[in-house]
């Protein structure tokens, strides 16, 4: 059985967005040197189910994606993915045998987390290839970029650690007015030099996750980390030359149509008075689908066609829709997220209505939503 809500997954566009982004990338190089892609597919890749998207990226040709740690890359391997499986997140709570297990790529962002991958990799005795993460500014994770030269040595030195790459993160990047995104870049060069110095040599580095690689060319080193933009969505308040299409809709159903004389109320709370005659339909998804509580008297939702106001509260199980003036019944599609008939609510849509961002709402669409795809 397939409940009432849903979220529609077109893996095909998906990988269209993919090789769309990889040409953008040779077009704007023209000729030099294309960076690579790390496909981002942590947090069940944004919503959209992490194993069905790296499996469809990896046809698409991706050799390397992302995940936020151990866990999710064990079980991206143990279904069968291929590609390299780079850990982004930190590894001081984690089970370090998943690593040589899944033959994954750990991100090493603090000491600590170096002697205990060291240690690790001696007793499996192997010698393991890392990413080296560098903090230019977030101040989250990663090697302070001026304290290199006193932090890396012992990293650097290891017998069983090999350095495959550097990178570090952006914390503005989706901000054209803040001046730390290029304070950022200036320290990573800087940090580039002083691994350098101190015998460091990366195959690669990168640093531009989907609004750096919008924005500024010059982050592109030689690879990029598209998230949301492999999705279909834009990192607002950015725009993207890029063609792109939305890789989920999310979609539900009209369960009941309930009519309203004035002064009626709808919903928890007795926020939504009728002024008027009004007709409602009750839609079978809620606040435990990941919808926020925040979409009632803001967003809209798209019953036959036409935009319906969500009114009352989002409730755990179902929502309340204005559907006054339209012919409606139950059992009629209504989508919350996508596109019907000329009408499109979109991911940057609902977000700005509620004060939130895309990334939230696409991962927040919960785990009894039942993923479907094509």
């Amino acid at each position: 059985m397939i409940r009432s809500t849903v979220a529609r997954v077109d893996l095909g566009a998906l990988t269209s967005n993919y090789r769309h982004i990889a040409e953008a990338l040779r077009r704007e190089t023209e000729g030099g040197a294309v960076p690579g892609i790390i496909a981002v597919v942590k947090a069940n890749a944004y919503g959209h189910g992490a194993v069905q998207v790296a499996r469809a990226l990896e046809d698409a040709g991706a050799d390397l994606v992302a995940c936020a740690d151990i866990e999710e890359g064990a079980a991206l391997r143990a279904a069968g993915v291929r590609a390299e499986i780079l850990v982004f997140g930190a590894l001081s709570v984690s089970d370090l045998d998943g690593l040589f297990d899944g033959h994954l790529t750990p991100t090493i962002s603090t000491p600590g987390a170096a002697r205990a991958v060291q240690a690790a990799a001696a007793r499996y005795r192997q010698r393991i290839r890392y990413h080296l993460k560098i903090d230019t500014g977030m101040n989250r994770l990663g090697f302070r970029f001026d304290n290199l030269r006193r932090t890396l040595p012992e990293l650097l030195s290891s017998d069983h650690l090999e350095l495959e790459a550097v990178y570090t993160h952006f914390a503005t990047a989706d901000d054209p007015g803040s001046p730390l995104f290029d304070e950022q870049r200036r320290r990573f060069d800087r940090a580039l030099d002083d691994i350098a110095a101190l015998g460091g040599r990366p195959r690669y580095r990168h640093a531009a996750n989907s609004a750096a690689l919008l924005r500024d060319a010059r982050a592109w080193l030689d690879h990029v980390r598209p998230g949301l933009l492999l999705y279909g969505a834009v990192p607002p308040p950015l725009a993207s030359t890029v063609e792109l299409s939305p890789a989920m809709a999310l979609v539900s159903k009209v369960v009941a149509v309930k009519g309203l004389r004035v002064s009626d109320i709808t919903g928890y709370g007795a926020r939504f008075t009728a002024e008027r005659p009004t007709t409602v339909a009750i839609v079978g998804a809620g606040y435990a689908d990941g919808l926020d509580l925040r979409m009632a008297g803001r967003s809209d939702v798209l019953i036959r066609g036409r935009r319906a106001r969500i009114v009352g509260s989002v409730c755990m199980d179902m929502l309340m829709a204005d559907v006054t003036g339209t012919d409606v019944s139950p059992g009629d599609d209504v989508v919350i997220i996508g596109a019907q008939g000329d009408q499109r609510v979109d991911v940057r849509e609902v977000a700005a209505t509620i004060g939130s961002s895309p990334w939230e709402i696409l991962c927040r669409i919960g785990s009894r939503v039942e993923r479907v795809y094509r």
